[in-house]
């Protein structure tokens, strides 16, 4: 037993009746995305002698796309329900390289955009990340042509964009997250930098995640097919509540949502944590 509450501004709104609350049954449609960066790339070697394994844990109507960015993101295997496919993509991705810098945003932005490209339209879009969650500071448009060429002068998606993005298209951003010792090294660096941070905030895995109802899972290298096969599990367990809107918002508005277990329901579940999408555009 749930409710709803619907917000228009911050701190205030009206509940929602629930009109419709089921265990999800429609087919998943996933992207694959890989961060290219020096730090990740040793990580993805295990996950490639390993996919085949924890893709037998999706349906057979399951769509996979498989993904890299690094400046810009490019698709390895557009969507499909073929494993061998897949996994020959996952292995390809695996050992492939980059000199550019990453950009996390940019990355997420076309994710989005290739998840509307499925073939099934009623299909629940999720991106499964596999990052280490260390940005590239100073922002992209101080990092040399050289780390940024494959975007041709262009410049990439913002995490105000990306964000959109993933809400228009009603995605779901998981995360593996793995830190090699280059990882850590890396972020120590960044964070002695507070001013260029805050003046050129990078996209994050646990703002993505948090928004649109995802989670991040941290993992040791061995334990990544075990992860990667748990976090499908998890998303093919997952519910869908409906309910139709009391007040009236015109298009294109962003409606922030908040869910929460009725009292009733929490003296018999306890404390639990709810993940669901913050809101939702019109």
């Amino acid at each position: 037993m749930v409710s709803i509450a619907a917000y228009s501004a911050p701190n205030t709104g009206t509940p929602q009746r629930v009109s419709a609350f089921s265990q999800d049954t429609v087919p998943l449609s996933v992207v694959l995305l890989f961060d290219l960066t020096d730090s990740v790339r040793p990580v993805l070697k295990s996950l490639g002698e390993g996919a085949l394994e924890a893709l037998q844990h999706l349906k057979p109507e399951d769509e996979v796309t498989v993904m890299v960015y690094a400046a810009s993101a490019r698709v390895v295997q557009e969507a499909t329900t073929d494993r061998a496919l897949a996994v020959a993509a996952i292995e390809k991705a695996s050992s492939m390289e980059s000199e550019e810098a990453a950009f996390f945003n940019e990355g997420i932005f076309k994710a989005a955009e290739q998840l509307t490209k499925g073939k099934d339209p009623s299909s629940r879009r999720v991106i499964i990340w596999l990052t280490d969650n260390v940005p590239n500071i100073p922002s992209e448009d101080a990092i040399p042509l050289r780390y940024r060429k494959s975007l041709n002068g262009a410049m990439p998606h913002t995490q105000s964009e990306a964000m959109r993005e993933l809400l228009r298209t009603n995605t779901l951003v998981c995360s593996l997250v793995k830190q090699s010792d280059l990882s850590i090294t890396g972020e120590s660096g960044l964070r002695a930098k507070p001013a260029e941070w805050m003046l050129h905030p990078p996209g994050e895995v646990y703002k993505y995640a948090a928004a649109t109802g995802g989670q991040v899972i941290e993992f040791k290298k061995k334990e990544l097919k075990e992860k990667l096969a748990l976090l499908i599990d998890d998303l093919r367990m997952r519910y869908s509540l409906g309910y139709h809107p009391s007040a009236q918002k015109p298009k294109g508005k962003y409606c922030v949502i908040k869910v929460k277990l009725a009292p009733e329901a929490k003296k018999v579940a306890g404390n639990v944590v709810v993940e669901a999408r913050q809101g939702y555009y019109r």
